[in-house]
């Protein structure tokens, strides 16, 4: 992968206590000169005043992306679902979600709570909502693209 295919997404995911979309600030991993990507901790936080790394890839466009989501405490989506499936692994924080058809229904008190070292799976058009608490969370996120995400409108 050459640098140029390494491109800053600004419009990823929902904004974090609305449901409307946002453009989100991207830290980009870059390659070396042979295309070797070696990531240390110091070189995987959001860039100021964004959540997300754009670790790998991009996910509006086709092939593999890994990216790493950081949510503030009391930050978190609403009910939606996304195109394509996606592994999630809980990096640090304890992560709040709610899985299947009754997420469609945000309720905040029937998220499921998980800590670092958890694995997700969500399916194509899996409907799901997740959250971070009272701590800060980091979850990494891989999957293939182009991925579209769809809100579930509430009353």
């Amino acid at each position: 992968m050459h640098k140029k295919q390494i491109l800053t997404f600004g419009v990823f995911l929902l904004a974090v206590s609305t449901w409307s979309t946002s453009v989100i600030r991207a830290q980009v991993v870059e390659p070396d000169d042979h295309d070797f990507m070696i990531a240390g901790p110091e070189d995987l936080h959001p860039a100021e005043g964004g959540r997300t790394v754009n670790v790998y890839g991009d996910p509006r466009e086709e092939g593999l992306y890994v990216i790493q989501i950081t949510w503030a405490p009391g930050s978190g989506s609403r009910p939606h679902f996304h195109d394509q499936a996606r592994y999630i692994n809980v990096l640090s924080g304890h992560w709040y979600v709610h899985t299947g058809p009754e997420a469609s229904v945000y309720d905040p008190d029937k998220t499921t709570r998980v800590g670092p070292g958890t694995f997700i799976y969500e399916p194509p058009n899996g409907i799901h909502y997740d959250m971070a608490k009272d701590e800060e969370v980091v979850v990494q996120i891989f999957g293939f693209g182009p991925v579209n995400t769809t809100s579930i409108p509430q009353d």
